[in-house]
């Protein structure tokens, strides 16, 4: 939503999740990720609608970051979450998350 004057008047809400490492993040997210969206586990899912800055900090050989923003698109009870479309990802975090979805043999779609 925005003012007359093109202003928005709600903020984004800021998920920041890190993960002790990679076997972390694909034991959690592969499944639940793919080039367009992610289903993130809660207990108090977000509002549909609700906009989100997206960071997910993953060790690997190094210190690993996809961020951006998205959109919360579904809630869902079992289990509790709530699936978030990317609006916009970073070209090193659309890179990463297409060798991350390599390297476990999903398409990504």
């Amino acid at each position: 939503m925005s003012t007359d004057d093109g202003q928005r008047i709600e903020k984004r809400v800021t998920i920041n999740k890190e993960f002790e490492s990679f076997d972390a993040f694909v034991h959690e997210y592969v499944t639940n990720v793919s080039r367009s969206g992610v289903f993130i586990r809660s207990k108090e899912p977000l509002p549909v609608g609700t906009e989100v800055n997206l960071t997910f900090t993953v060790i690997m050989d190094d210190v690993e970051t996809i961020e951006g923003t998205g959109q919360v698109v579904r809630v869902q009870d079992d289990p509790p979450g709530m699936g978030v479309a990317f609006t916009k990802l970073t070209k090193y975090s659309e890179d990463l998350l297409g060798r991350l979805l390599t390297l476990h043999g999903t398409s990504g779609e």
